[in-house]
């Protein structure tokens, strides 16, 4: 079974800004949002994807994706709960990791998590000095909570 080991922190400062690698431009919703078995459909600049993730335990999950035609992601996007996840992402590579950091917009301006993915969920990294705190068990910062409580209403 495939899965995917991921730990989110939030950015601390604009350092990683210096170190770019890769920019795309992502709109993402979801056909289901139940953390049991989420169903997310994303366009990712010109592509078309779906992901189906299972429950999350401690920082990992079971995660199947798949490349779909754009023209049915579109279609698919109509069908997604409200409302839709708009960001762009970056990569950095970092300390010899590839880190992806999430610029929110919409509802969810001001937001930016980063996240990298692990091997093992005990897979040493060294933390960047850009990186913040660690969110990766606080449930609010997940894509599928912030269509259910966005950002802007944290308050």
């Amino acid at each position: 079974m495939p899965v995917e080991i991921e730990r989110k922190f939030l950015v601390a400062n604009s350092d990683w800004k210096l170190k770019i690698s890769k920019e795309i431009t992502i709109k993402q919703g979801y056909l289901s949002s139940n953390p049991e078995r989420i169903v997310r459909i994303r366009i990712a600049g010109e592509k078309g994807i779906i992901t189906i993730k299972g429950k999350t335990v401690n920082t990992t999950r079971a995660e199947y994706e798949y490349e779909i035609p754009l023209s049915e992601a579109l279609e698919l996007m109509e069908l997604c709960e409200k409302p839709l996840i708009e960001k762009a992402r970056y990569e950095i590579l970092e300390h010899g990791n590839l880190w992806e950091l999430d610029v929110f917009e919409g509802d969810n301006k001001g937001l930016i998590v980063a996240e990298i993915e692990l091997e093992s969920e005990n897979q040493e990294f060294i933390l960047p000095a850009w990186a913040g705190k660690e969110v990766s068990h606080e449930s609010k910062y997940y894509n599928a909570s912030l269509i259910k409580n966005s950002f802007k209403n944290w308050g």
